[in-house]
């Protein structure tokens, strides 16, 4: 019996960026604030480029509370989806392609999320990180970190709770 020979790295890696663009295309709040998601393996780390549209106080000038929020409930969400696609794209049960043809899953729904907010935002690029505490069939809990000089001193961070959609078995 012939053995099919492994996709090259490379292809399973444009297969895998093309996979999570089509994702965060599918939402266009992420594309008004400008949030990227750079993919190592199966991490994420968030992205929101600075603009003078995300300040909410000029006089210090500092990050809108709400886009802070906004950013950390985006990255949970992407990276609490992304966690089970990758799953599911990597046993074979969900074919990528799907995705970059723009038969999007379902995201999860929050149920709550609560943000702390520990120092202002500076008008600079800022990152963010989550980890999936729990996730089950129904439901999900994530706490976030963000940051942006240093990844030892977060600005903000959230913790939130997520309805998972329901799977097409």
């Amino acid at each position: 019996m012939a053995r099919s020979r492994p996709e090259p790295v490379q292809v399973v890696k444009q297969r895998r960026d093309a996979a999570l663009n089509a994702l965060v295309q599918g939402v266009p709040y992420i594309q008004f604030l400008g949030i990227e998601f750079d993919r190592r393996g199966d991490e994420l780390t968030a992205v929101l480029p600075f603009s003078d549209k995300l300040i909410g106080n000029p006089l210090l000038p500092a990050i809108h509370g709400g886009v802070t929020a906004a950013f950390l409930e985006v990255t949970a969400i992407i990276v609490l989806s992304w966690t089970t696609l990758w799953d599911e794209i990597e046993s074979g049960s969900f074919d990528a392609e799907q995705l970059v043809a723009g038969k999007l899953p379902r995201l999860p729904k929050t149920i709550d999320f609560t943000v702390d907010y520990l120092r202002s935002g500076l008008p600079r690029d800022a990152y963010a990180r989550a980890k999936v505490n729990r996730s089950g069939r129904r439901y999900a809990s994530v706490h976030v970190e963000a940051w942006q000089d240093n990844r030892n001193r977060a600005f903000a961070q959230a913790s939130g709770h997520f309805l998972m959609p329901k799977r097409n078995d």
